[in-house]
């Protein structure tokens, strides 16, 4: 799976990098009237740049679509002085667009979400190709369902190098979204937010890689694999699971609850990661429903990953009832007890781990499980 969507990576890259390349059309905006009015009307190959200066929030665009050959791209003119989007409920509410990009803007203070980009309620239609760049959603909430990114019903799609801090709900939340990835991306707890979760993957989400992503203190679960979603929100319609096809690999976890749970979730590989000192668990591995259509959650592997925790671990995973922990796989990962010798306890028995105790301690004999 992941070779699968590492394959797709490079392909929706291709497609970013050749926006407009062949049918430049540029067009001067500098404030939200005339912002709103440009996009409205793009053709294929059309690049909005939008001056230094502050935008009123609640734009609603539907159908902007480009091609694959032309995208619509919509920018800050200057990375380093980016358009500032404040006031309204959210800053952007994106319905039904497909080859779309958004590049270098900067929300602030939306109490709903900051943007929201979604299928438009056309469940078999969904949005696709839409790509968010260089972009910073700050203070969204602050408490509740409220997201610094919405997604729902999104096909192929990347957030890169975007920045997230204060949110009520999730970072970054998805639900019915296919074939995408998330990476560079910076996630940062904020006193005073509720911040359930940093990236939240339900409703059917699937095929989706979490990569070289930063989470500081950022929510419950920094990354909830899966999620409890209403049956009618499911994208296209309901399967068996919240998630599955899942990657999340070589990211950076500071403090939360948990940095990882598989809720309800279909496998899941979690690898090459580094976890510090989370402030309850490790892991979790839970069902956060009762409908009987649903599997229990299963399948997960946790390989390869760098963990270093404290006493204030107690559980190391917490297993929730109605689920099947001994189907997953924990295997060469390395861990560090900063404040003595304690071993993890694990649902199942790892497969050459490394255990250590202190910095600079001797590593005990690694696992011979199988």
């Amino acid at each position: 799976m992941i070779r699968d969507v590492c394959i797709f990576r490079i392909i929706v890259m291709g497609v970013a990098l050749s926006t407009t390349a062949a049918r430049p059309v540029e067009f001067q905006v500098m404030d939200s009237q005339e912002l709103l009015t440009t996009a409205r009307g793009a053709a294929p190959g059309t690049t909005i740049i939008l001056e230094p200066g502050e935008y009123s929030g609640g734009l609603y665009l539907h159908n902007v679509a480009g091609t694959k050959e032309h995208l619509i791209l919509i920018k800050g003119a200057d990375p380093n002085d980016p358009p500032v989007f404040r006031g309204g409920g959210q800053a952007l509410h994106l319905a039904d667009c497909s080859y779309l990009a958004l590049k270098n803007l900067r929300l602030e203070g939306f109490p709903l979400n900051g943007i929201n980009v979604d299928d438009g309620g056309s469940y078999e239609t969904p949005a696709h190709h839409v790509f968010l760049e260089d972009i910073t959603i700050l203070k969204t909430g602050p408490e509740g369902n409220h997201d610094a990114l919405k997604m729902s019903g999104v096909d192929q799609f990347a957030v890169r190098r975007c920045h997230f801090e204060g949110w009520g709900g999730s970072g970054i939340d998805m639900v019915g979204c296919h074939d995408g990835v998330i990476e560079d991306c910076t996630f940062v707890g904020r006193e005073g937010f509720s911040q359930s979760n940093g990236v939240q993957l339900k409703g059917g989400t699937a095929n989706v890689l979490v990569h070289g992503c930063r989470f500081q203190n950022a929510g419950h679960r920094s990354i909830n694999l899966g999620g409890s979603t209403g049956l009618q929100f499911f994208r296209p319609g309901v399967g068996n699971y919240e998630a599955t096809g899942i990657t999340v690999a070589g990211n950076w976890f500071t403090g939360s609850s948990a940095a990882v749970a598989w809720v309800t979730a279909d496998g899941g590989h979690v690898h090459h990661n580094t976890i510090l000192l989370p402030e309850t668990w490790i892991l979790r591995i839970l069902q956060e429903t009762h409908d009987p259509q649903f599997r229990p959650s299963h399948g997960g592997i946790f390989e390869h990953n760098l963990i270093v925790y404290d006493s204030r671990v107690q559980v190391f995973v917490n297993v929730g009832p109605r689920t099947v922990p001994e189907t997953f796989a924990f295997r060469h990962n390395v861990w560090l007890d900063v404040d003595g010798c304690r071993r993890p306890t694990l649902p199942i028995a790892e497969r050459d781990g490394i255990y250590l105790c202190d910095v600079g301690a001797e590593a005990y004999e690694p696992s011979q499980d199988r």
